[in-house]
């Protein structure tokens, strides 16, 4: 076992740009909205970059490996996570996700809900998170009438800041690169798209709208050490997201329950492990096999944390960190 790099699948939108090459120095021509970094997700399946393993698919390696490779806790059927970056230069259409038992219903294997970090931000960015008042009525028929915008919640936005996006909750963002963390799903409804001539999804946004919903941004829980900062942001039954600031070096121990990844957003560094070393970049996106065993994060370095999470072993864990 070893730290395993996948090869980046680019997808070219409509809202798209260019800002990904601060990220990746292999972008191909056109505007990119996303990067898929890690993905089982339809057609969509993510291809080793590195090692002995190079070229094969995730859905082969768990074939291949099972909960070595992936935890004892973590379903092979289902792979539980997307990651991504998603450069939105223009306004990404007012959207929205379904739960997990409303996707059930439609014949999709999951809901879902995703947590956003801004990477990037122009002066102008924003972000659409939530919506005014509590009547789907006068919600849909401001869609009809072409006049949303009394109903949404624009709020400013800048580097560094997190937002979590439950399912149910209208969004957007603009002028920001984030990297996006979520439920392994693609199912999204859009409810308008600035006549760009996509297909609008009203009347299954309407149904899953949850119009009581709004969010803030996240802070999270700071632990400052003498080598390393971990801000721990968010927990939930689909994900956990943490953030390393590594200033000199930090050794943890993989678990046989989970696979970690981690996407270095700034710097650059290495992680040593017992059969060798692997180079990281700020750009990269790491996944952390469950048997690999002790290793070390040497930096400086900022890295993005993010794993399906035992919620009683983590709360016991950030609770250890808060003194009376």
């Amino acid at each position: 076992m070893y730290p395993l790099k996948f090869q980046p699948i680019y997808i070219k939108k409509v809202w798209g740009g260019r800002n990904l090459t601060s990220f990746k120095d292999n972008l191909p021509e056109g505007n990119i909205g996303e990067s898929w970094e890690i993905s089982y997700n339809g057609d969509l399946i993510s291809k080793v970059a590195n090692g002995s393993y190079k070229g094969m698919g995730l859905d082969e390696l768990i074939m291949l490996l099972g909960k070595d490779l992936i935890g004892n806790k973590i379903s092979q059927e289902n792979f539980p996570l997307l990651i991504k970056f998603l450069d939105a230069q223009s306004k990404l259409s007012i959207q929205v996700h379904p739960d997990d038992e409303y996707a059930y219903k439609n014949g999709y294997d999951s809901g879902k809900t995703e947590i956003w970090v801004v990477l990037e931000a122009k002066e102008n960015a924003n972000m659409i998170l939530g919506v005014s008042g509590n009547e789907p009525e006068n919600f849909y028929n401001a869609i009809k009438n072409g006049n949303l915008e009394q109903y949404l919640k624009p709020i400013q936005v800048k580097k560094g800041d997190v937002y979590f996006i439950p399912s149910g909750l209208i969004h957007s963002m603009e002028g920001v690169l984030v990297a996006e963390i979520q439920q392994n799903s693609d199912t999204t409804y859009r409810v308008y798209d600035y006549n760009r001539g996509r297909e609008l999804h009203i009347k299954n946004a309407i149904d899953v709208i949850d119009f009581s919903l709004s969010t803030k941004k996240v802070t999270g829980l700071c632990v400052n050490k003498e080598e390393y900062e971990r801000i721990y942001y968010c927990y939930n039954q689909y994900f956990a997201l943490e953030k390393y600031k590594i200033k000199e070096s930090y050794t943890e121990i993989s678990d046989t329950d989970r696979f970690y990844t981690y996407i270095c957003i700034d710097g650059k560094g290495e992680i040593l492990y017992r059969k060798g070393i692997e180079k990281i970049n700020k750009g990269d996106t790491i996944f952390i096999p469950a048997t690999l065993g002790e290793y070390t994060l040497q930096g400086p370095f900022e890295l993005l944390k993010t794993y399906v999470p035992d919620i009683e072993k983590l709360e016991k864990e950030i609770l250890s960190h808060v003194k009376c």
